[in-house]
């Protein structure tokens, strides 16, 4: 009888996020169309002419300046994708020289990397031989006739700020700029980046992934019923369908893959379905990078370099209550993240599975913004911890020195500074204007650049 109803709330429960999960989804999706309706409405009745006049000098000094990439998280969108909505709510505008690629929303870290390379240099973006095969996807991907900065090397380094899963991206991309691991280009080196600022950032993995259907065993497989699973599904009709504006509009990223009716026919479909190939049995998605065990596969062949700034914003939403941590507030977090925020914070490693770490502790993963765990996003602990500093205020930064993660803990949800800037109020320019402050007055290696309309002494 308790295993029926402890059957039956698992249900509730996997019913009751499906919902959240696809209304949220649809909000987004439909306030996209809505925005795009409306500019299109507008330019149609309203002809603007306008004449912007740009100063050549100011022109010159922008392009002196390293530019700021945003890289966004999973299910996260670029420039171009989802109309004229904005992942990171428009903070793009904060600054002159800012680029927002688009990478796939649910591709793993190490292709995200790849893509984002390419996005930079320019050129038909290479997965790589050796990890084309193993996962069973085409070895070239999508073509930049021009790559959004082409002179990026040593002496043109860039600033990346990553959102959640973005920021370890970042990382690894930093990696294999060190490791030399794009053909063609084998003057390639760490200092190609200059600064990276993460933003709850998924560094040590999150225990949310298991909750949402990952294995705590391996950390790679999915259970059979699951919140993950219905995803997949999903994920696997969407691509398979292949509708071009669709697709334009909104792209998981699985291209590489051939998942279109076109490529792969029904047959293909019923394998991808039965789970015999594919991103999802291949293990070539985020999901995996993103659990305890992945993220320590990942972070054993990642480095801290001497010569690059790192800072990190942790977010939380929870608070201790007599011991126990509960979320912090009713209101004040987003429905889609609330009964997450409670079921990670109660979260507790299956003790007839082995810990993901020795040493492993539940209680030190309990505060979290409902996507991930706080202890996650400070800086890389695991398996080896980084250098790392605690700060109040940005003024404890002062000199910023590089090979260390200066990381802050500051009072919010997974989603609270981006698609939506109303929801952080004055907290989202507070955080946007000390991230871009630091990139363009505290961060450099040789002689600071001169800012746009800096006066002339």
């Amino acid at each position: 009888m308790i295993r029926f109803w402890v059957a039956y709330l698992q249900l509730a429960e996997l019913f009751v996020s499906s919902i959240v999960h696809l209304l949220y989804g649809f909000y987004i999706f439909s306030s996209a169309v809505a925005g795009d309706l409306s500019l299109a409405l507008n330019d149609l009745w309203f002809k603007p002419n306008v004449n912007i006049d740009v100063s050549e000098g100011t022109v010159a000094n922008v392009d002196n300046l390293p530019p700021i990439v945003l890289v966004h998280g999973i299910f996260g969108f670029g420039k171009g994708r989802l109309g004229g909505l904005s992942y990171f709510a428009g903070a793009e505008k904060k600054d002159e020289r800012v680029l927002v690629p688009d990478l796939g929303s649910l591709t793993s870290v190490y292709d995200r990397a790849r893509e984002l390379f390419y996005y930079l240099k320019g050129g038909q973006v290479d997965y790589g031989e050796e990890h084309s095969k193993a996962c069973g996807h085409s070895q070239f991907g999508r073509v930049y006739e021009q790559g959004h900065y082409p002179e990026w090397d040593e002496d043109h380094p860039v600033h990346f700020v990553g959102h959640s899963a973005g920021a370890q991206v970042v990382r690894v991309l930093q990696q294999m700029l060190a490791d030399k691991a794009f053909k063609g280009f084998e003057n390639t080196n760490e200092n190609w980046v200059l600064s990276i600022t993460s933003l709850s950032g998924a560094f040590n993995g999150t225990t949310r992934t298991y909750l949402d259907g990952m294995q705590p065993e391996d950390g790679g497989s999915m259970k059979t019923v699951c919140l993950l699973q219905l995803l997949r599904l999903g994920v696997i009709i969407y691509d398979w369908f292949d509708i071009p504006w669709l697709k334009s509009y909104y792209n998981f990223g699985f291209d590489h893959f051939n998942m279109s009716w076109r490529k792969a026919g029904v047959w293909g479909l019923v394998d991808y379905l039965l789970g015999n190939t594919g991103p999802f049995t291949s293990g070539d998605w985020i999901l995996p990078d993103l659990t305890i065990q992945g993220s320590m596969r990942l972070n054993s062949h990642l480095q801290t370099f001497p010569d690059t700034y790192y800072f990190s914003y942790a977010t939380k939403r929870t608070r201790k209550i007599m011991g126990i941590t509960l979320p912090s507030g009713l209101f004040g977090i987003h429905p889609l993240l609330f009964i997450r925020v409670l079921q990670m914070s109660l979260w507790r490693h299956p003790p007839d599975v082995s810990p993901p770490y020795k040493g492993y502790r539940d209680e030190d993963w309990q505060d979290n913004d409902g996507a991930l765990n706080t202890i996650s996003m400070t800086h890389p602990r695991l398996p080896i911890e980084h250098p790392s500093r605690f700060v109040t205020n940005d003024s404890e930064c002062q000199p910023f020195e590089p090979g260390i993660w200066y990381y802050k803990i500051v009072e919010g949800d997974h989603i609270m500074f981006i698609v939506n800037r109303e929801r952080a109020g004055v907290q989202f320019d507070v955080i946007y204007d000390s991230i871009f402050e630091r990139c363009r007055k505290h961060v450099f290696r040789r002689a600071p650049p001169t800012v746009p309309n800096q006066t002339q002494q």
